[in-house]
């Protein structure tokens, strides 16, 4: 490799660092809530679908911003987008975590919202728009590292401010961490926020909307830096001619979407979109100590295997980021989808064979906020599944302190194979990181043709944001409806379907130009 080359990259990889800092941001801003719903829901007096409400809304509003990012980025450029995102996340961080009642709080998260859309958005198409062909895979993983590096350190803020809330150390006690425990958990992402702002100064506009704009001059400039001397003539006029290809099409570019030449590229990417979230992902990183007090752990317990969510997400896509390029997407997909399917299948499972029994011990080793004659009809009853056990609890106790007590009265009467729902839990985590996660925005920044590409990566990044959003929203409910084996279950039936589909239609993107893929993929 030439010195002018090492530079070249350096300076790629740099560039494509500091834009996907906002992927650091939206996972940390997305998966911080998981920590914050344990201490929300008594101290507003929510129900399940107003919880679900405080974790789903911050999607609803990424949803809407998805819709006008792309074209916000189309006129006024990559780079001011993502700053606008950081300003927002800013200024989420500080209003969330100051909001004195849970509408106050929902409206605060909703602002954050439209940054996690245009960041979900932007980010990647900013890196692949200016990343050579050969590294693209890798440099738009990025994006997704940064999600998950920004979820991992959210498990980790919340694990850390729970413990340092029963320090007896002076200084620490200052802060009223105990008091305020939710609330420094959301507030301390106001610092990456105003990190970020800050370091989007150091990076170029992107060379393909420069060309978009007519600015030549400009986009060679910044070409030249990211590569070789002989390959930028070259990258000039393949960039020239996908956007000449329709220059004179007054037809409006949503519209066109919808042509029968855009009919495969369009399937794919809704496909994929829907995908990646019904399978559940969003559930685990956001309810996670949820989930996992449903296995019986306490609540410290269960922040702390929260935490090995994260890492596992973060390390399976490192690994992911070192594949891609080299197998391809579409072998990555195969193998993470049937491995979800796989794991989900086996939570379903051992949730189903659970048993839940409050016997002499149990109840004996109940707190004493827990009052053990309503519970005295219970003793020694053996229930076959959660929710004919959690209905028993609001009959005894009432709705109100069943709420309340939920996870430690299952925590004490709980019979599952805590550890092989462990595995499968990391083990859906690990497919997901070396498939769905980082793929399906790499698959979003390759398939769409350069003229269209802001707005086609909105319309199908909205279907993906209102699928999670759905997901979040219903979580809660579906846990206590359906029960924790048959939401699983169905995660594990929707993962089936998505590698049938993947299997019958997605193509091998690897190791093209954009202006390549789009001449195998649209069909004119």
């Amino acid at each position: 490799m030439s010195k002018r080359l090492t530079q070249s990259m350096y300076h790629v990889i740099y560039i494509s660092f500091i834009a996907a800092l906002g992927g650091f941001l939206m996972g940390f801003d997305a998966s911080v809530i998981s920590g914050v719903v344990k201490f929300i829901e008594p101290e507003f007096e929510l129900t399940k679908i107003e919880l679900g409400w405080a974790v789903a809304c911050l999607s609803l509003t990424a949803t809407l911003a998805m819709m006008i990012s792309g074209p916000l980025s189309d006129k006024f450029g990559r780079k001011a987008v993502l700053k606008m995102a950081a300003a927002l996340f800013f200024i989420s961080a500080v209003l969330s975590a100051l909001a004195p009642s849970f509408t106050l709080l929902v409206l605060a998260r909703m602002l954050g919202g439209f940054g996690v859309g245009a960041a979900l958005i932007i980010a990647p198409m900013y890196i692949a728009e200016i990343a050579p062909a050969r590294y693209r895979g890798r440099l738009v993983s990025l994006n997704q590292l940064n999600i998950v590096i920004g979820i991992t350190v959210a498990f980790f803020s919340n694990y850390l401010i729970l413990s340092l809330s029963t320090s007896d150390a002076a200084w620490l006690q200052s802060f009223q961490l105990a008091q305020w425990n939710w609330r420094w958990m959301l507030g301390i992402e106001a610092l990456p926020a105003l990190i970020y702002f800050l370091a989007l100064w150091l990076v170029p506009e992107s060379p393909r909307w420069l060309m978009l704009k007519g600015d030549e001059q400009q986009a060679r400039k910044i070409i030249a830096t990211t590569l070789p001397e002989e390959e930028v003539e070259p990258a000039i006029s393949q960039i020239k001619e996908s956007l000449t290809k329709d220059e004179n099409n007054s037809t409006a570019p949503l519209v066109s979407l919808f042509k029968p030449a855009m009919k495969l590229v369009l399937i794919i990417g809704v496909s994929v979109a829907i995908l990646q979230q019904i399978t559940g992902i969003n559930a685990v990183f956001f309810y996670a100590p949820m989930i996992f007090e449903q296995t019986g752990m306490g609540t410290d317990a269960a922040f702390m295997q929260a935490i090995f969510v994260g890492i596992t997400n973060l390390v399976f896509t490192i690994v992911a980021i070192a594949l891609i390029d080299r197998i391809g997407r579409k072998a990555l997909l195969i193998f993470g989808v049937g491995g979800i399917a796989v794991c989900m299948f086996s939570l379903a499972l051992q949730f189903a064979q659970a048993t839940y029994t409050l016997d002499k011990a149990a109840m004996s080793g109940l707190p004493d906020s827990i009052t053990s004659s309503q519970l005295s009809p219970m003793q020694d009853v053996v229930y076959q599944d959660d929710l004919t056990f959690k209905s028993a609890l609001r009959s005894n106790l009432g709705q109100q302190q069943a709420q309340q007590h939920e996870s430690t009265l299952i925590a004490a009467a709980i019979e599952v194979n805590q550890h092989l729902v462990l595995v499968s839990l990391l083990g859906f985590v690990a497919c997901f990181a070396m498939s769905l996660g980082p793929v399906m925005w790499v698959l979003f920044s390759e398939l769409f043709p350069n003229r269209i590409r802001g707005i086609a990566i909105s319309f199908v990044g909205l279907i993906n944001s209102a699928t999670s959003f759905l997901v979040q929203l219903i979580f809660p409910w579906e846990l206590a409806t359906l029960g924790v084996a048959l939401t699983f279950a169905m995660y594990g039936i929707f993962a089936v379907i998505g590698l049938v589909i993947i299997y019958a239609l997605l193509p091998e993107t690897k190791g093209k130009t954009l202006e390549q893929l789009e001449a195998i993929l649209v069909r004119n």
